[in-house]
């Protein structure tokens, strides 16, 4: 039978928006007994393995030439090995439904970032929407300083900011070259073999604990999973949607990933969801929105 483009559209854009929601979930069930650093370097491994089955299966594997090396090489480590996998050591340290909270704020980060390097001005709407969001911070960590004077949360939180400005610096990068290649899934067998590779020699060198047999299966297939959907059908997905929606639309799905996000850890790991959480949730999506927010930006292209 075959898929009309309207429903592969609809399937491109769930699978998106719940799959992306649901890699915070799987990297905390992940970490509960993989050391962090193995799991984000087997997940960036594994999914490398994916992409160069199916590029040998369409000879497209290729050398991709040193300037487009360089470029991915500074891609991976920005938005893979700084971003990824800092986020995936912060959970070890803190809930999944904070850290999908406080990476929401990305944008605000990119922003604050495009500024400094003369990419953008500040407008109304960029103030209002920075004010957004870190009064939503505000509600996040109200009442809440004592838990700063725990080493292993305030590690958690320090890691997730630095993770933050990752992806900033990696969105600027992109922005930035002048450089163009059209086989995304070549370039992302570089960057995620570059990174897989990086980040297991980092896992071998500063991993306390590696005895393998005290892994446990769930973490196991948070891994696989975490490799098989959160990065290569999710990357696949949200290459299709774009090429058919505008970009300031799929940037409307990171504020269905962080409800997915915070909902999960909620339903499966019982993680505390408070009153105070949820505004702060609000205000930060708010904030987002704001920033995000240009007329005509809900038409299809």
């Amino acid at each position: 039978m075959k898929i009309s483009a309207d429903i592969r559209l609809i399937i491109a854009v769930l699978t998106v928006a719940i799959v992306w929601g649901t890699t915070f979930l799987g990297i905390k069930i992940g970490v509960e007994t993989i050391p962090p650093w193995f799991v984000a370097g087997l997940r960036q491994l594994l999914a490398a393995l994916i992409l160069v089955l199916f590029l040998v299966a369409r000879r497209q594997l290729k050398w991709i030439g040193r300037r487009n090396f360089m470029v991915q090489i500074t891609l991976s480590s920005l938005m893979l090995i700084v971003a990824n996998g800092l986020t995936t050591v912060a959970e070890a340290h803190i809930s999944s439904s904070l850290a999908s909270l406080v990476s929401s704020m990305s944008p605000i980060a990119v922003l604050l970032c495009s500024v400094i390097f003369g990419l953008e001005k500040f407008t109304f709407r960029s103030v209002a929407g920075i004010l957004f969001g870190f009064s939503g911070v505000l509600f996040i960590f109200w009442n809440g300083m004592s838990d700063f004077a725990n080493p292993d949360y305030l590690f958690g939180i320090i890691l997730l900011f630095l993770a933050i400005f990752g992806w900033a610096g990696g969105t600027i990068y992109t922005k930035k070259i002048q450089f163009r290649n059209d086989n995304l899934f070549l370039n992302l067998f570089y960057q995620f073999a570059f990174a897989g590779i990086v980040q297991l020699i980092i896992a071998f060198l500063f991993s306390e604990e590696s005895d393998y047999r005290l892994w446990s299966a769930r973490s196991i297939a948070a891994t696989v999973y975490l490799a098989c959907f959160g990065s290569v059908a999710a990357y696949f997905a949200f290459n299709y949607a774009l090429k058919r929606l505008r970009p300031t639309q799929i940037s409307m799905l990171s504020y269905v990933n962080t409800g997915i996000a915070i909902f999960l850890g909620w339903l499966v790991l019982n993680e505390e969801i408070t009153v105070k959480f949820i505004i702060a949730a609000i205000l930060i999506i708010t904030g987002v929105i704001i920033m995000n927010y240009r007329p005509g930006m809900l038409k299809r292209k």
